[in-house]
């Protein structure tokens, strides 16, 4: 599938050089199974590359635990405000992994509708986080990245930052459904890009967003801060996902744990070397 002139323009020939790495079975149209596009993943990619390299600076972290084959969960904590987050991480994992990797993510309903956003997110396989896609994308081999805290993750403000809030336990179920294992990472930075201190509900209508971050510079623009990614060993559990609430919740609690141990890890690296 073909981009428009202008935006071919916009495509880095590295980043072009290692979508055609990528272990997908694109078709002779450039397409996979799931309309995902070649050409947009590069273009895709390209435009994340500058923020991943130069604006946010991100340094990964046990990155060797991310299978570099095969189906995996990638599962972490949400920042306030943008998600910056989603953003890094699937950049890492397209970037620092040999073959490069390219993960799925659970988009939420809202971002479908925006111009130009909704098709560059479908065909870079960005879909909205329905459990049948989830299934689907990791029956396939696949990665799929989760986070748990949904919306009300990037709806934290600053005051609370790095503290988790509730965990959906679809993730869990769906682990155990299609038998993959679970990679829990932290994503340090983020909430220090976008320190938020309110949301402007009426601007949140208009644009049809679950909220609008207004941060202590007014504008919701992340500033360029040094962001870290630090992942955990995979975790497995045993089940087949129809097991009771408090069994899941349990799995739930293990993999919140573990996140909750990566960001005070994180933190305290990035503390100790002065990122900023």
């Amino acid at each position: 599938m073909k981009l428009a002139p202008p935006l071919r323009l916009l495509v880095d020939e590295e980043i072009r050089a290692r979508v055609m790495k990528l272990e997908l079975p694109f078709n002779r149209y450039g397409l996979d199974r799931f309309g995902v596009s070649r050409e947009h993943l590069a273009l895709f990619y390209s435009i994340l590359l500058p923020f991943y390299r130069r604006y946010f600076r991100v340094h990964t972290f046990g990155i060797e635990h991310v299978p570099a084959r095969g189906r995996a969960l990638i599962i972490g904590n949400h920042s306030g405000g943008l998600p910056v987050d989603a953003a890094m991480v699937i950049s890492a994992l397209f970037q620092e992994l040999e073959p490069p990797r390219h993960a799925h993510g659970m988009v939420e309903l809202f971002a479908q509708y925006w111009p130009f956003v909704s098709e560059l997110f479908s065909r870079a396989g960005q879909l909205p986080g329905l459990p049948d896609h989830a299934v689907r994308f990791l029956e396939d081999e696949r990665l799929l990245m989760v986070f748990p805290e949904g919306a009300r993750g990037t709806g934290k403000l600053y005051k609370d930052k790095y503290q988790l809030v509730r965990f959906g336990t679809g993730f869990v179920r769906i682990a155990l459904q299609t038998r993959s294992p679970i990679v829990p990472f932290a994503f340090v930075g983020g909430e220090e890009a976008l320190p938020v201190v309110f949301h402007a509900k009426l601007l949140a209508k208009a644009v049809g967003a679950p909220y609008w971050p207004v941060s202590r510079y007014l504008l919701p623009v992340p500033m360029p801060v040094a962001c870290e990614i630090h992942f955990g060993a995979p975790l497995v559990f045993e089940g087949d996902g129809t097991e009771a609430d408090d069994v899941i919740e349990g799995y739930v609690s293990v993999v919140r744990s573990r996140i909750e141990e990566l960001i005070d890890k994180g933190r305290r690296h990035r503390e100790a070397t002065g990122k900023r």
